[in-house]
């Protein structure tokens, strides 16, 4: 007797089940995907019991007759494709034919449909999978799909769903992702009786407030790239002030919501030291090729692609980006309302707990690119130029010159009470012509042309310091300055490990450094900018970061350097600053070629406009 049996096309349609309808998410997935394929221009959501009674997807689409209608609900009947050359060319977004006999047959499914000059329509409904009523109805010009008391039949996978929280999540994601995608489309959403949306414009700007909080889209970077290859659009979000998490990045290709791992990484890397650490960029992202540069056929759910090109692809993805972002002025405007800052949770307002406190965010504005906050600054001081040289105008007008990224600050040498003295009375307002003072020894505040600005002085600092790092070690740039009284350092053994993988580096940095016995470090030399005394501690702590850097993140070793290096030599809080030191500070930061966050992503400037303290104080 033969021990292999064919199975009964119901247990075959459970187990699909289990691959294609993992949860009520899944259900609302698929049949959006049949009604944009049907060529809906408008689309309704109905959820009850965040979809374990009622998934109900209506559309205006092309509708069926009779005969299609009551294959479609058959395992592997479809009218995406016919042979397996189309595969390579799929223009649809969905084609494997499985997803209604799954569905069908883990519920209570019912079907009602219309085609345009049919007089009447088509309603099926189906236990189980089993076909138990057809017959003629009354139905708009589509289809209608309801499906209640999903897993009804599957009592273990039904049991082991998530909260109606949790569930609904999911769902309502489902639901964004195709919202965002299709601005063409007109899509209604009704949770358990309420109505959530109703989007009757094609306007992305307000999805995209609806679903993030009002004014959000205004702090978003444009992205668009097309050429014969492939094309590009679609939006990312400033760095530093937008916190948001990986599930807040929607990559489409071709319209087909995806996830791709290359495509995250060059995304993530794109803004390299911009973010803060463990944080990831909001992103809307559309990519668009030729149909049969991608395999979309790899994920039962469909969400997963190949590509034929990868590093192609993956190249122009994130020069693309790379450019978008890297020409941005990201220093936030406080904003005096938190009403203004925009929503930081999972749902729009009438989703949230009406109970539950914002958090405040500051969103960058728009406002001006790194030159002109420079020359609002520099417009905005009545002290005397700082630089070297001079630039001037065809109209004759001196000009100030950016400074060399490369001079040695005053505090570089020696700690900064050594250097200058830190005089009380000389960094306070009453200062004659003074434009510059120092908050509590932590931030620096300076008057600009539209109002003033605010820096924190240690992540200014870091983020010269690792500019300047990464220039000398990529350049060969000579920076050691040899000790008059060379230090011994002795490394702990796994300390040691660490200095012996970077030793090249760190001599190209600007420390000479000799071993001396087993774990014994002799230094002879350090990088310019490294204080007088804190050599031996410097070496240290910056072994002790960069081995936290390499367990917690994905970093280049020489970008681990510089950003170990510049986080421990900085000047730190609560470091008296002259105003010409700080002067020094603020024109070697806008030296660099991102002057508003540090290699670690936090933000280094704030700014505050004079019509935002006027309204402060009602003057307006």
């Amino acid at each position: 007797m033969s021990r292999i049996n064919r199975l009964p096309d119901n247990v075959a349609n459970k187990i699909s089940a289990g691959e294609v309808v993992q949860r009520p998410a899944s259900v609302v997935k698929e049949l959006l995907e049949n009604a944009i394929d049907a060529g809906a221009t408008k689309i309704t959501v109905i959820v009850k019991d965040a979809g374990k009674e009622l998934v109900q997807v209506i559309d205006d689409g092309g509708g069926m007759d009779e005969q299609d209608a009551l294959k479609c609900v058959e395992r592997f009947a479809t009218s995406k494709i016919s042979s397996a050359e189309e595969l390579d060319t799929l223009g649809t977004l969905g084609f494997r034919g499985e997803a209604l006999a799954s569905i069908s047959s883990v519920s209570h499914f019912e079907l009602r449909t219309r085609r345009k000059d049919d007089r009447v329509g088509l309603n099926l409904r189906y236990e189980g999978g089993v076909l138990t009523e057809r017959n003629d109805a009354a139905a708009e010009e589509g289809t209608s799909v309801s499906v209640r008391n999903l897993f009804y039949n599957v009592p273990a996978r039904r049991k082991f769903l998530k909260t109606n929280a949790t569930e609904f999540r999911h769902i309502f994601e489902a639901v964004k992702a195709q919202v965002l995608a299709y601005p063409e489309i007109r899509w209604q959403m009704l949770n358990d009786g309420e109505e959530l949306f109703n989007f009757r414009s094609s306007d992305i700007y307000e999805r995209l407030n609806f679903f993030w909080g009002e004014e959000f889209a205004e702090g978003l970077i444009e992205v668009h790239e097309e050429n014969d290859f492939l094309s590009l659009h679609g939006y990312v979000g400033k760095p530093g002030m937008l916190k948001r998490q990986k599930n807040e990045q929607l990559l489409y290709i071709n319209r087909r919501v995806v996830q791709n791992r290359m495509l995250s990484q060059a995304l993530q890397q794109a803004y390299g030291e911009l973010l803060v650490e463990r944080q990831a960029p909001f992103a809307l992202l559309f990519l668009g090729m030729d149909a049969g540069q991608v395999d979309v056929n790899v994920h039962p759910s469909k969400l997963e692609v190949k590509f034929e090109d990868e590093r192609s692809i993956r190249s122009m993805f994130y020069s693309v980006v790379k450019r978008a972002v890297r020409v941005q002025d990201f220093s936030p405007d406080i904003r005096e309302s938190p009403a203004c800052a925009g929503f930081s949770g999972d749902y729009p307002e009438k989703l949230r707990n009406r109970d539950a406190k914002l958090t405040f965010q500051e969103l960058p504005s728009r406002a001006s690119t790194t030159d002109e906050l420079y020359s609002n600054y520099r417009s905005g001081q009545a002290a005397g130029n700082p630089f070297s040289g001079t630039l001037v105008s065809e109209q004759g007008e001196i000009l100030p010159r950016r400074p060399d990224l490369f001079s040695s600050p005053s505090y570089a040498t020696g700690s900064a009470r050594e250097v200058s003295g830190f005089v009380e009375e000389g960094a306070g307002p009453d200062a004659p012509d003074a434009k510059i003072w120092q908050l509590h020894n932590k931030y620096i505040i300076c008057q600009i042309k539209t109002g003033l600005m605010i820096i924190d002085q240690h992540v200014a600092h870091e983020r010269v310091l690792y500019e300047r790092a990464v220039e000398i070690m990529d350049n060969n740039v000579p920076n050691s300055q040899q000790l008059l009284f060379p230090q011994k350092v002795e490394l702990k053994p796994w300390e040691f490990e660490v200095f012996e993988e970077i030793a090249d580096d760190l001599s190209r940095l600007g420390f000479n450094l000799r071993v001396f016995g087993a774990r014994t470090v002799v230094i002879e030399g350090v990088p310019q900018d490294v204080r007088n005394g804190s050599e031996a501690y410097i070496l240290s702590d910056m072994i002790e970061e960069y081995n936290r850097n390499a367990e917690k993140l994905k970093l280049e070793k020489r970008e681990n350097l510089a950003k170990s290096y510049s986080c421990r030599n900085a000047i730190m809080t609560g470091q008296k600053l002259a105003p010409e030191e700080m002067r020094s500070l603020i024109d070697r930061l806008f030296a660099t070629s991102m002057p508003y966050v540090c290699p670690h992503g936090r933000p280094v400037i704030v700014r505050m406009s004079l019509d935002q303290l006027d309204r402060m104080f009602g003057r307006k």
